[in-house]
């Protein structure tokens, strides 16, 4: 049994439609910055944005004739570049532009590539390692974790010199030589 409406609650309600509302992306939104630990909202939109934007280049590409050279040409440079980028898994066909999502651009990023290559077991202490200076690419010291990370990258990660951590890996492994210890 459900109680009477009073008349505030009433006059709340009554512009209200419960047959049919808006379905926002609030529940999958939040499970993916969960997921790979996306502090702020506006990153996650940022990436909901470019996904949109490469699916919808995507379609207007679809509607060009397939044997137009532009078409070719313009999948083809997408294609190539996406992969560079690490968003999508092969350059093969030009469907893979209608799959990219956020989700996809977000398994680009630091901790989550961290993560992925076994540096460390989750990527919320990944996200920590990233902000406390732990980590380089390269020669150049990241501290932030939305840093996105291409293929040609990927290998470069690594602990800094001055690092604890390296230095505890170095020891596990035995491995560290006695001239750093100097």
């Amino acid at each position: 049994m459900v109680r009477k409406l009073k008349l505030h609650e009433k006059k709340l309600l009554k512009k209200t439609d419960f047959m049919q509302w808006e379905v926002d992306q609030q529940g999958k939104q939040t499970e993916q910055m969960r997921k790979y630990h996306i502090t702020k909202r506006e990153h996650y939109s940022l990436y909901n944005k470019l996904a949109a934007e490469v699916r919808s280049i995507a379609e207007k590409l679809k509607e060009l004739p397939p044997n137009e050279p532009f078409r070719v040409r313009c999948v083809r440079e997408m294609l190539s570049k996406l992969y560079a980028a690490g968003v999508i898994p092969t350059a093969d066909t030009a469907e893979r532009l209608g799959k990219v999502s956020a989700a996809s651009f977000a398994r680009r990023r630091l901790p989550v590539v961290m993560r992925k290559i076994g540096m460390v077991d989750s990527i919320r202490v990944a996200s920590d390692f990233v902000e406390q200076g732990h980590v380089r690419i390269g020669p150049k010291l990241v501290t932030d974790p939305a840093f996105m990370v291409t293929r040609n990258q990927e290998d470069a990660v690594t602990w800094t010199n001055a690092s604890k951590i390296k230095q505890h890996v170095l020891d596990y492994n035995n491995a560290r030589d006695d001239f750093d210890l100097a």
